[in-house]
């Protein structure tokens, strides 16, 4: 599978038009969504509620991670934990324990096959419905008697909720971190057509997202919540913390830490819900790749707005923006994709990052500014080397 040999011009004329056969002209950024569709299908079918259903005991070597589920899907039948792309009335919350293959391999998700095996791909081991009452219940009973960080995953456009689960559980896994994950899953179209109705669903989903929030943040063995939202699922974070900041919920966002990966926001819309929100301590960190190509369409579909996620830490106006708000810009450009739009960088990083970040020494990446994550080499067990180029200092 190749990729296109340039980048997409981004601040062009949305209608701007390149030749279709038989057809004249179209729009280009209809192109770009013929483009990504073409891509997305070629590479992998679409994991169906059939992997959430439970296969029994896991294997030697496997491990097991459990994640806690609050979401606004509608649920397929009542005491079922198959959810759809329909939006919940109410909050819906679930409990699942996904195995992880002896052989895993970082950043990568071994979907079972026809016949799901725990000695080579993830596995469902159990699932549970909740109410708000249990998941509150579960979660404060993981955390131990010194308290554990929870980790809140806010996941992205054309996303299905298997798909979303399990990426959480790659995640957990591979990033080593003591954490308890929690998935907030929004009722996605998981369809490339479905632009549209995604940017509704997460406006729906804001409430929402706050209320989990809210109470993680007063749930006393919670020490401190962690929150990722990707790429659409940024825009949806950012919201959040705009509503919370605006309804005065100052003791939530003190126990926040923010990273938005790949985040499909708008710089000017970005600009005024970072002025609403005010500095985060630790700062809000903003994972960028200059390549990306599905914010290339986004930014297209948009009438050529600049994507945040796009963003370039050379540029003096980024350096501005870190230096001023209080931001982290980090690229990771240099990192390898799981997927060929280069989007989903931000699951090299997880891995990549937990391996070498400072352990009791200063972090450059606890203050504000401009980053570069740069890679010796071309695969994750190659070295890393944390460049903290300061770009943002006077």
């Amino acid at each position: 599978m190749t990729q296109p040999s340039t980048p997409v011009a981004r601040r062009r004329p949305f209608l701007r038009t390149a030749p279709i056969r038989g057809r004249g002209t179209a729009p280009l950024s209809f192109v770009l969504l013929g483009f990504l569709a073409f891509v997305l299908s070629a590479c992998a079918t679409r994991p169906g509620p059939e992997v959430l259903t439970p296969v029994g005991a896991a294997v030697p070597g496997a491990r097991t991670v459990t994640v806690y589920v609050a979401t606004t899907r509608e649920r397929a039948a009542p005491g079922q934990n198959v959810f759809t792309a329909g939006r919940a009335p109410s909050l819906n919350y679930a409990e699942f324990t996904i195995s992880i293959p002896p052989g895993h391999r970082p950043g990568e998700i071994e979907w079972p096959g026809t016949a799901p095996d725990p000695a080579t791909s993830f596995v469902t081991l159990s699932q549970t419905v909740l109410d708000e009452a249990a998941f509150r219940k579960r979660i404060g009973g993981r955390t131990g008697p010194g308290g554990r960080d929870a980790g809140v995953f806010v996941h992205g456009y054309n996303t299905n909720f298997q798909e979303a689960l399990f990426r959480l559980a790659q995640l957990s896994a591979d990033s080593q971190l003591d954490t308890v994950p929690v998935l907030f899953a929004w009722p996605s179209e998981a369809a490339i057509t479905g632009y549209v109705a995604d940017r509704e669903a997460v406006t729906y989903s804001r409430d929402y997202l706050a209320h989990v929030l809210t109470l993680l943040a007063r749930e006393r063995a919670v020490r401190n919540v962690a929150v990722i939202g990707h790429s659409m699922g940024g825009w949806l974070t950012m919201e959040t913390l705009r509503q919370l900041r605006l309804q005065g919920r100052n003791e939530v966002l003190s126990r926040l830490q923010v990273v938005l990966a790949a985040p499909d926001i708008d710089l000017d819309v970005f600009r005024t819900q970072v002025a609403a929100i005010g500095p985060m301590s630790p700062p809000m960190t903003i994972l960028v790749s200059k390549d990306d190509w599905a914010l290339a369409a986004s930014s297209r579909l948009s009438g050529g707005r600049e994507r945040v996620g796009t963003l370039d830490v050379a540029d003096a106006r980024v350096q501005a923006i870190a230096r001023q708000e209080g931001l982290r810009v980090v690229d990771i450009s240099t990192l390898s994709s799981p997927d060929s739009l280069n989007h989903d960088r931000f699951i090299s990083f997880a891995a990549v990052y937990s391996s070498v970040a400072p352990r009791g020494g200063a972090d450059p990446l606890r203050q504000a500014g401009a980053f570069v994550f740069n890679t010796a080499g071309t695969v994750l067990s190659a070295p890393f080397t944390l460049v903290g180029q300061a770009l943002a200092s006077p």
